[in-house]
């Protein structure tokens, strides 16, 4: 099953890889010049953060370096945007709603342990060491390490540098700021909310579950399943992620409220963050599985994204 939904991915993102491009090349507006400099600038400062994240995870075989500037580096980007648009209303405001976006999911980072004085320690994602654990990698240092540089490292520095992508394409619009990019801003908001209460209550349920544990005291029926199935985790078994994703697809509608083009050549960043969600999701999923024997019935159970509404 694994080796199937990991083909399953690769698929999708070569699909995303190859049509997105070659689909904008003929049929989007072309980058005016400050663009394409700004795009330029934006792509050689994401190659030069890949790296050194890549050189710190091999010293300190610590793979979480990534991990820590996920949500810091998006601030970067569209500050770099915003400055280069002169400041264009619509600009600062997406800059605002991703400075929001980031300061939330750095301090939830940063309550779990992921950041330390020395900034290349920390917890590292316990995936990281599931994953160095699967066939396909082991055998030899030089696929993990090959798997740190191309995928941990620089295809995730390179994911989130196209989730805010967004602004480029939106600078190029001389159309005032109106009700939509309000709209926009207010539902991003929204989820944003809707993630921190999830984020919240999968905290408040762990840290009891150990509190209890390490007192030696009874846990209740859904502690001693282990994970946590009530609040916003009884409607999805997701909603982190399934708030995360549409964080950044409405992330990217700013861009079509400024150009009224419903489809551009940003849109691959929010289109190949669905499909790492997915895959990470199946993957946490996996191990989950393994760990609590009925969290499979709360598979069948509960939907992973897409709440039901019937």
């Amino acid at each position: 099953m694994r080796n199937q939904n990991l083909l399953t991915t690769v698929a999708l993102l070569i699909i995303v890889l190859v049509v997105i491009p070659v689909a904008a090349i003929f049929y989007d507006q072309p980058l005016t010049e400050m663009q394409a400099v700004i795009l330029k600038n934006l792509v050689i400062s994401m190659v030069a953060v890949s790296l050194v994240c890549f050189v710190l995870g091999e010293m300190t075989n610590n793979y979480s370096q990534t991990d820590k500037l996920w949500s810091i580096m998006p601030f970067f980007y569209a500050l770099y945007a915003a400055y280069a648009s002169h400041w264009q209303p619509r600009l600062v405001l997406m800059l605002i709603a991703a400075t929001v976006w980031s300061i939330r999911l750095t301090y939830n980072f940063s309550r779990r342990g992921g950041y330390s004085w020395k900034f290349w320690t920390g917890e590292e994602d316990y995936r990281w060491t599931v994953l160095r654990q699967e066939p396909f990698l082991q055998g030899s240092k030089i696929k993990f390490t090959l798997f740190n540089l191309f995928f941990i490292c620089l295809y995730q520095q390179a994911l989130i540098l196209a989730f805010t992508l967004p602004t480029i394409v939106a600078m190029e619009s001389d159309k005032a700021l109106g009700v939509p990019d309000v709209f926009l801003f207010v539902l991003m908001m929204g989820f944003v909310v809707i993630e921190t209460v999830a984020d919240q209550q999968q905290w408040n349920f762990q840290t009891e579950k150990y509190r209890r544990k390490n007192a030696g005291e009874p846990l209740d029926e859904e502690q001693k399943k282990g994970f946590i199935s009530s609040g916003l985790w009884s409607k999805v078994r997701h909603p982190n992620y399934a708030s995360e994703q549409s964080i950044w697809i409405v992330f990217y509608l700013f861009s079509v409220a400024a150009t009224g083009r419903w489809i551009n050549w940003s849109m691959a960043g929010c289109v190949l963050l669905v499909i790492l969600f997915r895959s990470s999701a199946d993957f946490s999923e996996n191990i989950s599985a393994g760990k609590y024997p009925d969290y499979k019935d709360y598979q069948k159970r509960v939907p992973k994204f897409i709440p039901k509404f019937w």
